[in-house]
């Protein structure tokens, strides 16, 4: 029988497994940390409990959801704020992500750009840079798409749509192609000025959002 020898191929090879063996626990449970990096939601005011009670939003709903299932547990951090838009989103996201190490990156954006008049084409430049942000800091990314009212004109609501679906197609990321679906317009789902959803439209978001983003976790 040959004696065994470190010096072949499949001694370094073993040698290499038993010292993967024999590190610290920490450093063998990295990867499994970054994975269950929390979830970082971006937005404007549909994201950030907009005049309705602090915790009742569709993202304080979701980390519930998610710290009751013990093997998606996780944070959820809301980044969102009232009146943001993509270009305000984007200055702020690479400080978020360098704090925060998300494993996924949920961008909620584009009602006020679209509400200024921003050209789609503006919109999706900046929305494309912060899907490349997140992919390059190693977070999944969820794109949710949003509408604007019907007297914004065909057109231009048919842009805002391919924006987020072109998008997503393109950069190889998940979407919600209409985030307010089943809520917008929806007699005792909207607040009073017909933009920002009430309390009870909450988990009819959360649900809208839930498909896209279970399989990122």
């Amino acid at each position: 029988m040959r004696k065994f020898r470190w010096g072949t191929a499949m001694g370094r090879a073993l040698a290499v497994l038993l010292a993967a063996l024999l590190l610290p626990g920490p450093l063998l449970a990295a990867p499994q940390a970054r994975a269950r990096g929390p979830v970082l939601v971006v937005g404007d005011s549909l994201s950030a409990e907009h005049n309705i009670p602090r915790g009742t939003g569709w993202v304080s709903l979701l980390e519930r959801k998610l710290q009751a299932e013990p093997s998606l547990a996780r944070p959820v951090v809301n980044a969102s704020i009232s009146g943001e838009t993509s270009a305000g989103a984007l200055t702020r996201l690479p400080a978020l992500l360098e704090k925060h190490r998300p494993s996924v990156l949920v961008i909620e954006l584009g009602g006020n750009d679209a509400l200024r008049g921003l050209a789609p084409a503006q919109l999706e430049a900046n929305l494309r840079r912060m899907v490349e942000l997140g992919t390059a800091a190693g977070a999944r990314v969820l794109l949710l798409g949003i509408d604007v009212p019907p007297n914004y004109g065909p057109a231009y609501r048919e842009r805002l749509r391919r924006t987020y679906e072109g998008l997503a197609q393109r950069q190889g990321v998940a979407l919600v192609p209409f985030f307010l679906e089943g809520v917008a317009l929806e007699e005792g789902l909207m607040q009073a000025d017909g933009l920002h959803p009430n309390a009870a439209a909450q988990p009819r978001l959360l649900d809208n959002v839930w498909p896209a983003l279970r399989p990122l976790l």
